[in-house]
């Protein structure tokens, strides 16, 4: 790990077996602290039912989670400047176990959302960390490799998540969803610490910013709250939610203010001063925005309206990670010779298609048909999340890496809670909107409806029942156009963010271009 001192000499990169075992631990620790945003969702049914509350309360099981992480995540820079990227990593890891065991243990829901609050708030420096871990220890011509592996494992593990959550539930309990943390966080725990332990970066007794931290601990808080919970209470209509947005609105524009002002601000907003920064975390959140919105809408289609079991809604969304996962080490080898914005304008244009794609779709389509689309999308996710984390740390300094990262995590985690809430309200509105409309065809003067009706009277079923059949149909069709239509929208934003990303300036060079290797 580079030193931060003048006088002395930057470590050697690793090599051979210890790199590779760096590798592993860092890319499962990873893997597990993202996989656990969605492992759980699956599970929420089974929980709630388990703890005797209802399924909105069994949410609070995500919503605690994700609340946590994102308070902590702006934080990584301050707590690895204070304590050391080592050791803040490995202590990160270690209480995402332990709190793991707690959530699995928990027999009440109070207990379960207090293990998720401190498991989020433990997991929360360290997917930044990892990245930093990796790039400082890998030699400098081969710092893409190490991009491109820890991106992988930040986009495979969402759709991997639903599919564990489904599997271990169904098979064993709802506790194992944490426990099979437990094995995964040691190692990597372990491993870490052996092979870095004696490369640990320099420290810094910085006061802490008491008044950045309140005032970030309450504008996330009140933020992330309101996200997750202002579907089930409409909203604004909603003082409730209406409170949560104004004290979030407040309390985040004091935060940038003060931030900006303060000798030691706990979240490094100067970093936004970097064209490069601001134009990659600016691309990375509206498209995750876009991304993450298909990926919740999706499943949530089959499931509901196309009458998917969790299972083969988790099968239909997987063969997106399938062509990622074999692109991403040859993108990472060969970055050095690529134009980086072009790179990200083919994953914009891919994932534009396929949206669109998508969009075409009715509620007859096939699963093999709709898993086609899911399969070429793959392709663009490599092409997406791999150059932007290069774009956004071209340049910076080795010490400026943790908070870079940290606050660009903090920034996709927030376009990932933003996009589930506005697109399943949107789904939710829009398929009203289109019952509504389709209703009005279901009349006399419609030969179609007509002729339909007529031969559902020559059927066992009652007037009622009848009637019930067809709201039943016009339902579906009416969720089928309202998830057209966000899937619609999704390659609009795609196709607007192209010509954002060509305001960032070459050149890339390797990540954290000022690392001392």
């Amino acid at each position: 790990m580079a030193v931060t001192t003048d006088n002395a000499a930057p470590l050697k990169p690793l090599h051979g077996t210890p790199l590779v075992l760096l590798t592993i631990a860092v890319a499962f620790s990873t893997f597990m602290e993202v996989l656990d945003m969605t492992i759980v969702n699956v599970a929420v049914p089974h929980i709630s039912g388990s703890l005797g509350v209802s399924a909105s309360e069994g949410t609070w099981t995500i919503s605690s989670y994700s609340l946590a992480s994102a308070i902590m995540q702006p934080l990584t820079g301050w707590i690895a400047r204070r304590f050391g990227e080592v050791r803040t990593f490995v202590t990160s890891v270690m209480l995402f176990v332990v709190f793991s065991m707690l959530c699995g243990m928990a027999t009440s829901m109070p207990m379960l959302v207090i293990g998720r609050l401190l498991q989020g708030a433990g997991s929360g420096p360290m997917v930044a960390l990892s990245l930093t871990l990796l790039l400082s220890s890998y030699p400098k011509e081969r710092q893409g490799i190490a991009l491109a592996l820890w991106a992988m494992t930040v986009v495979v593990a969402p759709i991997f998540g639903p599919i564990l959550g489904g599997w271990l539930t169904d098979n064993f309990s709802w506790p194992w969803i944490f426990y099979i943390n437990l094995p995964v966080g040691i190692m990597a725990g372990v491993i870490t610490w052996t092979l870095l332990h004696k490369r640990e970066t320099k420290t810094f007794k910085a006061p802490i910013d008491a008044v950045g931290l309140i005032l970030l601990v309450a504008g996330v808080g009140c933020l992330q709250f309101m996200l997750d919970n202002g579907n089930d209470h409409d909203w604004f209509a909603s003082p409730l939610i209406t409170t949560l947005g104004i004290t979030a609105l407040i309390c985040l524009t004091f935060l940038v203010v003060w931030e900006i002002h303060a000798k030691h601000p706990v979240v490094d907003l100067t970093l936004f001063k970097q064209r490069n920064f601001t134009v990659g975390v600016i691309s990375l959140s509206l498209g995750m925005f876009a991304f993450f919105g298909i990926n919740v809408v999706f499943p949530l289609w089959l499931q509901t309206t196309l009458g998917y079991t969790a299972t083969w809604a988790g099968l239909a969304s997987a063969p997106v990670g399938v062509l990622a996962f074999l692109l991403a080490p040859i993108l990472g080898r060969n970055m050095h010779r690529l134009d980086l914005r072009m790179v990200v304008t083919f994953a914009f244009i891919v994932f534009a298609l396929t949206s669109y794609w998508f969009s075409t779709f009715d509620s007859a389509a096939s699963f093999a048909a709709l898993v086609v689309p899911r399969f070429v999308m793959g392709m663009a996710i490599p092409c997406f999340f791999i150059p932007l984390n290069q774009i956004y740390l071209s340049g910076l300094p080795a010490s400026e890496i943790a908070s870079a990262s940290g606050l660009s995590n903090f920034f996709r985690t927030l376009g990932s809670s933003v996009s589930t809430a506005v697109t399943v309200t949107l789904w939710q509105h829009r398929g009203i909107y289109h019952h509504a409309t389709l209703t009005e065809y279901v009349s006399p003067g419609q030969p179609a409806a007509t002729q339909y009706i007529q031969q559902l009277s020559h059927t066992s079923l009652s007037a009622s029942q009848r009637l019930g059949l067809i709201d039943q149909i016009v339902g579906r069709e009416g969720l089928t156009l309202a998830v057209n239509d966000i899937f619609y929208l999704c390659a609009i934003l795609f196709v607007m963010l192209i010509p954002f990303i060509w305001f960032s300036r070459p050149p890339f060079g390797s990540a954290g271009g000022a690392m001392g290797h």
